[in-house]
Parts: C-alpha cells; structure tokens; sequence
C-alpha cells in the first residue's frame, strides 16, 4: 500500500448538484500523499480567482453583463476567466501564449471567447510582454473593454477566502506550510492571509523558476523551462512579497521529476508546477516531520503530456535530489535552491510602478479596466512590427442597455 493510503474506504456522503460547472472545477480533490503532506488538487485552480474577481467587479458596478472583459493568460486562468463569464452572462477576450494549445483553444472558443494568439516566440518572457503590449493596444481601440489585470489587480486575492474556509472543515487545526508555485501570487498569497486570518499558524512556501524576476533570479535562463505560469518577466503588483517565509528556485527537470514522481507514486496526474510544489513540500516535511503541509496543484497534467510525460523515462529520481541553501539572492545557483525569505520586501526589479500588491480597483478609472497612471516595467516593451489577428469582438453594451444580475454563491 503507498504511503498515505487508507485501509477501509470511509463511507460514502450525498453528492452535490451543482448549479454551474465551476462550482464542481473550483474544489479541489484533497489527497494525503503522506502523513505530513497533502495535495489540493484542482482541475484549474484559478477558477477561485476568476469567480470571485469577476463578482466582486459586478456587485461594485465596475461591470455590467454583457460587457467584454479581457486579459492575457497562458492558459489556466483564460479557461476560468472563460468560464465565470459564461456563468455571468459577459464576454471574454484573451491575449493567448504561445503555450495555450489547441485543445485549451477550443474550450475556450466553444464558450464563447475570442482569443488573439501570440505568434511562436523563441522565449516565455518575450510572450508575456508582448501579450501584455497587445492587451494595451486592444484597450486603446476599445475603451468599453475591462481589463481584469490578473497580475496586478488584488481583486483576484479574494476568492481563496472561499478556498480557506474549506479547507477549514477539511484539515485538522494546528500549524499548516502551504506549498505552491508563486505566479501572480493571488492563490498562495491569497490563501495564507486568509488562513491566518483566521488564526491559524501558516507558514508560505513560494516556488519559482529560474529567469523569472519576482524574485531575483531573472539573471539565468533556463532553455528547457517550459513551466508556463509560475514566474514572470515583468512586476506582477499581485506579489506580496512580505506574506512568504520560504522560497525555492527550481529548474525543468527537477519540476519534471517532481510530476512524473506524483504519478509513479501517488497516481496523481498533474502539471508541472504541481510537480515542482510537491518535491519541495517532500524536502520541506523531511526537515520538519509532524506538520502538515498543503501542495498546491494548479491544474491537472494534459498540456504536459507530450513535453513531460512522455519523456518519462528521462526523469530524474526525486529521492536523490537536494536544494543549495543559500542567505541570498545572491548566492543563487541552478538547478534548485532554497532560501528563507522571511516576508522581506520585493527586489528592486520586482517593484510595480503602482506598489507591490496594489488593487487596481482603487486606481483605475471605473469601468475601463485601463490605468494610464499605473504602468508597469509592463509597459515599456517595443510593439512588434506586426500583431496576431482574431475575429473582431462585438461591440459591448453600455451600461444603461444592460440587466442587473444575480449573483449566486
């Protein structure tokens, strides 16, 4: 039996109708890989973001139904952007990466989207910025649309109060590490202030690849990172830097040996930055047996399949890997290092024009969704000599043409 597995299935509980599908997307599947280490595990993670965002923006009349909301995505969060405003009755336009496929593509098109992909760029960093460049010139021709803002706008923190609270009912009360791959630091960021808000003792354990400038490693690059999501090229304000205890760097093949080991030994199937979260909660319980930690996993292995687990065979063993324990940034080494962060402030190439963690609700003009005061390093990329084209949305209503909404829990 592995390790974590019950004896005797508990027994069964009523099942739950749901009223909309991402009421089912949004809980996560809660799995004990050992006695100190659990696994969220989401379908896409980022549905308790998108939901709570777009709600929040529809209660405070920031948007109206029917109105087009827009932003850039890799992937996870245009599928639950996607989804809220299906539940919601708006649109939705997303600036797709390169690393959005075809089968994401088609969901999302199916649900009523539209997408402008970006054309096949030799690195992720040059595809964020040019993504967030073509979101800007769209915002020019369409002041009517919102721009959501996902890395900067702390709306997004919000919904994982909802994630908190089950989580709540689901764990036993005493010290919990949250473990998870740092991004736009809405879900980690968002879940340990709710969870000590509540009282809880939480220790956050961040995860980052190397080349990304969150937190200071934006000086290497990895040529096989094809960890979409989990680091970023430019500020993102939604980063509290202050909220981490720890944070670990970690290269492709370790986040690829962190996957493939989920699966080999839990039958878990999940991306690369679940993959990445849980060979660091494995070394994190190791030198701290007896709490509880929580995985963070994003989303579920599919658009990894080709690039990662077919190369199965290739990946490392998880039991003979270590991090280089350095006392600063820079001491910083590939493949993998851990450092204690200690909630300092963000590096100085991490710093937003706005300031790190800043709501762009409080900032932007409403109802616009565009901050001309608040540019980021963001907008300091060239345009490119030719953008991706996309069928033209349809206008959006005003908000004098629109009905009200009701929101549903």
């Amino acid at each position: 039996m592995r390790a974590g597995a019950d004896a005797r299935p508990r027994s069964a509980t009523a099942a739950v109708v749901h009223g909309h599908i991402t009421d089912a997307v949004k809980t996560p599947d809660l799995v004990r890989l050992t006695d100190d280490v659990v696994l969220a595990r989401f379908e896409t993670m980022k549905v308790y973001a998108a939901l709570g965002a777009v709600r929040s923006l529809l209660r405070r009349g920031r948007v109206v139904p029917g109105q087009t909301l827009v932003d850039s995505s890799s992937g996870i969060y245009a599928l639950a952007l996607a989804m809220a405003c299906h539940r919601y009755g708006l649109r939705c336009h997303i600036v797709a990466s390169t690393t959005v496929d075809a089968t994401m593509r088609a969901q999302l098109e199916i649900l009523g989207a539209t997408v402008d992909a970006m054309p096949p760029s030799q690195s992720l960093r040059l595809d964020q910025e040019l993504r967030v460049r073509h979101v800007r010139r769209l915002l020019a021709e369409r002041p009517d649309f919102h721009w959501m803002r996902q890395y900067h706008d702390g709306i997004h923190h919000e919904g994982y109060r909802e994630f908190a609270e089950l989580l709540a009912g689901a764990l036993p009360e005493g010290p919990l590490t949250v473990v998870g791959a740092v991004g736009t630091g809405a879900s980690t960021g968002g879940l340990a202030r709710a969870l000590r808000e509540s009282g809880r003792p939480v220790r956050l354990v961040g995860i980052q690849p190397f080349g990304s400038v969150t937190f200071g490693s934006e000086r290497f690059e990895d040529p096989e990172a094809i960890i979409a999501g989990i680091g970023s090229s430019i500020p993102f304000g939604n980063v509290r830097h202050e909220l981490y205890d720890t944070v670990h760097w970690l290269d492709f093949r370790h986040a690829m040996a962190g996957a493939v080991g989920l699966l080999r030994e839990h039958a878990v199937f999940a991306g690369l930055s679940t993959g990445a979260a849980h060979l660091t909660a494995s070394w994190e319980a190791a030198r701290d047996p007896g709490r509880l930690h929580l995985v963070l996993g994003a989303d579920t292995g599919h658009r990894y399949a080709e690039r990662v687990f077919a190369r199965h065979a290739e990946a490392l063993d998880p039991a003979g890997l270590r991090p280089r324990t350095i006392a600063s940034p820079d001491d910083l080494r590939p493949p993998w290092s851990v450092m204690e962060w200690a909630g300092r402030d963000a590096p100085e190439a991490a710093r937003t024009a706005e300031g790190t963690g800043a709501s762009e609700g409080a900032r932007t003009a409403e109802g616009t969704g565009a901050c001309e005061g608040a540019r980021t390093a963001e907008g300091d990329v060239p345009s490119p000599s030719s953008s991706p084209s996309s069928p033209s949305p349809s206008p959006s209503p005003s908000p004098s043409s629109v009905p009200s909404v009701e929101l549903l829990p």
